[in-house]
């Protein structure tokens, strides 16, 4: 007589069921370490790319510094750097004035760049200047449009480089030269920032021998 072909027995199938779920939720907590870490990673990278690019922002605006005629072309009153500088598309198209400066932004202070738009004349020149100014006090939205959040601080600090020395740019010595001979710019940068602590940026006139260091 043919023996009949024994199946698994409602406990087996429970066990296996189990065994089957335990890999499957090993499997999944496997992959979502790896999904949160390759974020952590690509955040990480975002922000040191981000800080970098505008520290190669702030060097490129020091080193296209131009003058016009009865005016100046850097100003920092202890809130905005402001600067004048060659326009970086077209040198026909005229100057730009940029502003450099801080503002509680999402919640947070950031360091923050702003841009007229090209300028050709005095009096639109001297409408950015002033645009600058207000910008760095009290944005309107239109103002804040032209803004570019570039990463959050706890303080920036500027020092101007004259008769040998760093210096306060607003100190009377220093107010006495227009134009220093270097810049140095202070970020102190919060945790959980990969780069958290104190980052120090010097600028000197490229007619001097030097550059964004």
């Amino acid at each position: 007589m043919r023996q009949g072909i024994k199946g698994f027995t409602l406990i087996e199938l429970m066990v296996a069921i189990s065994i089957l779920a335990l890999i499957a939720l090993m499997g999944w907590g496997a992959l979502d370490g790896m999904q949160r870490a390759n974020t952590r990673t690509q955040t990480h990278t975002d922000t040191v790319l981000a800080l970098d690019a505008g520290l190669g922002q702030w060097g490129a605006d020091l080193n296209a510094l131009t003058t016009l005629t009865n005016t100046n072309p850097l100003d920092w009153d202890g809130r905005v750097l402001r600067i004048t500088r060659r326009h970086s598309a077209d040198a026909a198209l005229g100057v730009s004035v940029v502003a450099w400066s801080t503002g509680q932004r999402n919640g947070a202070l950031q360091w923050l760049r702003w841009q007229s738009d090209p300028v050709r004349t005095h009096a639109q020149w001297q409408s950015a200047w002033q645009a600058a100014a207000l910008w760095a006090q009290s944005p309107s939205d239109e103002a804040v449009k032209r803004e570019v959040l570039l990463t959050p601080l706890l303080q920036w600090q500027l020092f101007y480089y004259r008769d040998n020395a760093w210096s306060n740019p607003l100190s009377a010595s220093g107010s006495k030269q227009t134009m220093p001979e270097g810049v140095r710019l202070v970020l102190s940068l919060p945790a959980p920032h990969p780069m958290a602590g104190t980052l120090t940026r010097d600028w000197v006139q490229p007619t001097l021998g030097g550059a964004s260091q």
